[in-house]
C-alpha cells in the first residue's frame, strides 16, 4: 500500500515537474518572441562598440573584408586631374594635416570648375549639386570596418613621404578610384618594415 503510495507520490511529483518546465519554455519563448520582434536599431547604431551583426551574412563578410565596389554618383578621372599636374591635396585638403584625406567638398570643386570645362557634361552634374547647396555623395573607396580597431593617420605617412599609390594604387592610371590595395595587417607591418617604422601595437591600434 505504502508502496502504491510512494508510486503515486513520485508519479506527482514528476508530473508537477514537467508542468512547472513547460510554463518555464512557454515564458522563455515568449520573451525571445517578444526580443526578436523588437526593433534593435538603437544598439546597432550605438556608438558603444558591439561585434554583433544583423545577419550571419553580414558577420562573414566582415570577418573576411568583403566589401562590394565604390559606386560614385559621378565618374570622378583621377587620371585626368593628375595629368593636368593636380596633386592628391589639392582636393584631399587635410591629408597632410591630419588622420583624414577628407572627401572634397563640391564648394572645392568649384574653385576650378566655376570657370574651367563648364560645358562638360561632367561638369553640369557637378555644377546641379552646387546650385542646389547639396554635397556630392561620394563613396569612401578605402577604409578600415570598426571591427579592425584601426586608427589610421595620413599626416605621418605624408611627413614620410610614402607614395599615395602605395596605399592607394596607381590613380593616374584609373578614371574612377578603385580599390586596387589591400589593406591587411600583413601589407602595413612589411612595409613598416621596409621603412623602419614602428611595428609597436600601439602605433596602429589606441
Amino acid at each position: 500500500m505504502r508502496s502504491s503510495r510512494a508510486q503515486g507520490s513520485g508519479r506527482k511529483a514528476r508530473s508537477t515537474l514537467f508542468a512547472r518546465s513547460l510554463q518555464l519554455s512557454a515564458l522563455v519563448s515568449l520573451l525571445t518572441v517578444a526580443a526578436c520582434g523588437s526593433s534593435p536599431p538603437a544598439q546597432v547604431s550605438s556608438s558603444v562598440f558591439t561585434p554583433a551583426h544583423r545577419t550571419t551574412a553580414d558577420a562573414a563578410r566582415d570577418f573576411f573584408a568583403i566589401r562590394p565596389a565604390a559606386v560614385q554618383p559621378i565618374p570622378f578621372p583621377h587620371k585626368t586631374h593628375i595629368a593636368k599636374k593636380a596633386v592628391c591635396a589639392d582636393c584631399h585638403e587635410s591629408a597632410d594635416k591630419g588622420p583624414i584625406a577628407g572627401i572634397p567638398s563640391v564648394k572645392t570643386c568649384m574653385i576650378c570648375h566655376s570657370q574651367i570645362a563648364t560645358d562638360k557634361p561632367l561638369i553640369k552634374q557637378v555644377t546641379g549639386y552646387a546650385d542646389k547647396g547639396v554635397e556630392i555623395p561620394w563613396q569612401r573607396v578605402y577604409g578600415f570596418t570598426r571591427e579592425a580597431h584601426v586608427r589610421f593617420n595620413h599626416a605621418p605617412h605624408i611627413r614620410a613621404s610614402v607614395d599615395c599609390k602605395t596605399c592607394h594604387g596607381d590613380l593616374a592610371a584609373m578614371t574612377v578610384a578603385e580599390r586596387a590595395v589591400d589593406h591587411s595587417m600583413g601589407f602595413c607591418v612589411n612595409c613598416h618594415k621596409q621603412k623602419n617604422a614602428s611595428n609597436d601595437c600601439l602605433t596602429c591600434h589606441y
